[in-house]
């Protein structure tokens, strides 16, 4: 865990505050979080948080700290990520400005069953209700300053990490919002896998998906960073159950010993570690996307993705993680004229990975030059794509003409 001060708040150009808490105590945060707010006007608040705060004490102290905050949504995760690098025991808060974004809001609850319909029917409701509501009026400027910039649509979902249904849940929200540029994360329980809940306007909400519309008048890009090349072994699906995402044969052998037989290691010895340094791709027309190991259980090896038998997997091998990461958000900050800060979504085994390679630092100076504030993930949303071993996000650039430069607002001493 990287050290950072109890509060650490910081304003950015376009007027979105961010906290950074250590700490465990809800209702401290709670009061931090009321500190940063201090009469302003928010439309929003996202709030990633370690799986050990109490998720409803939570939920229930930034209902009564923040009640002039109308969306609070956010979710319990692997872990969580800044610009001091990958943290824990701790939360992450976003606060998006009134007069810069408009957000709707909800959940579907038991995502893990009728996915496809619960997930249409949000979808379509939150759409409504964002239609309905008519962008702020322009801010009074002088005849000749350029035009005030357009509102353009943006979706995030978080989804139960654990429900097995993401897939369905981000086809139903593709197909209904018409192409608006979408990302997120699946929720995540840090290394229990037992249960991950979804925070949402003073309540708490288990094998849930949640859906927010946003609409904004900053420029933004989302975006997907991955670090693997695919190689010629392939190895195909024999015998798998499909809806525990639990594959008992790879090749006509049992799934972990064809897996550590490939690679050669020892069978008894696989653990997350190796699935972090050995990814499986699936190839989806020109693209390859991973299909990540979850664990080894009895049965066979459980997966993060749908996987079904027939499915070919083709084991790659890792490339530089942190340089994929920064030319990534380079080219974001290229097409956005500079960037102002970044919402992030990044998987759990690349921050396995970077652990068992030692290469935190790096990935840390990542998150600090671009300003990176998100969680850790179960999966990662991109568009109608759910993902593993990806990182993926939105980079807001700065609102034009620029202000002065992100600056810190206060810090909490012990």
């Amino acid at each position: 865990m990287v050290p950072v001060d109890r509060a650490a708040m910081r304003l950015h150009e376009g007027g979105v505050a961010t906290l950074t808490y250590r700490g465990r105590d809800p209702d401290d945060l709670a009061k931090a979080a009321a500190r940063l707010v201090d009469g302003g006007a928010y439309a929003l608040v996202l709030a990633f948080f370690d799986a050990a705060l109490d998720a409803a004490r939570l939920a229930a102290a930034l209902a009564r700290a923040l009640p002039e905050v109308p969306v609070q949504l956010g979710c319990s995760t692997a872990g969580e990520i800044g610009p001091f690098g990958y943290l824990d025991g701790g939360a992450v808060l976003l606060f998006f400005p009134a007069d810069r974004f408009q957000a709707v809001a909800g959940v579907a609850e038991n995502a893990a069953q009728g996915g496809l319909e619960k997930g249409a029917a949000l979808a379509e409701e939150l759409q409504a209700r964002l239609a309905a509501m008519p962008p702020p009026a322009p801010a009074e400027h002088p005849d000749d300053a350029p035009p005030s910039p357009p509102w353009s649509p943006l979706a995030l979902c978080f989804l139960d990490g654990l429900s097995n249904d993401e897939e369905a849940v981000l086809s139903a929200f593709d197909a209904r919002l018409g192409g608006m540029p979408l990302v997120g994360g699946s929720a995540g329980d840090g290394e229990a896998f037992g249960q991950t809940r979804i925070l949402f306007n003073g309540q708490v909400h288990a094998g849930a998906a949640a859906l927010c519309l946003l609409r904004t008048n900053l420029p933004f890009r989302i975006f997907k960073s991955d670090h693997f090349r695919p190689t010629e072994t392939h190895l195909v699906v024999t015998e798998c159950d499909a809806q525990a995402r639990l594959v008992g044969e790879l090749n006509g052998a049992p799934a972990a010993q064809e897996y550590a037989t490939v690679l050669g290691l020892d069978p008894d010895g696989l653990d997350r570690l190796s699935f972090a340094a050995y990814p499986v791709v699936v190839k989806v027309g020109s693209e390859h996307f991973c299909r990540s190991i979850r664990r080894l259980e009895p049965e066979g090896l459980s997966f993060f993705c749908a996987v079904d038998t027939g499915l070919v997997l083709t084991l790659a091998e890792p490339l530089d993680m942190a340089e994929s990461m920064s030319a990534v958000l380079s080219r974001c900050g290229d097409d956005l004229g500079g960037i102002d800060f970044v919402l992030g979504f990044d998987c759990v085994l690349r921050r396995v990975e970077a652990e068992q390679r030692q290469f935190g630092r790096r990935i840390a100076e990542v998150f600090e030059r671009f300003d990176v504030f998100g969680f850790t993930t179960y999966g990662e949303q991109f568009r109608a794509m759910h993902l593993n071993q990806t990182f993926t996000g939105v980079a807001f650039g700065r609102p034009a003409p620029a202000s002065a430069a992100v600056r810190p607002l206060a810090v909490a001493a012990e």
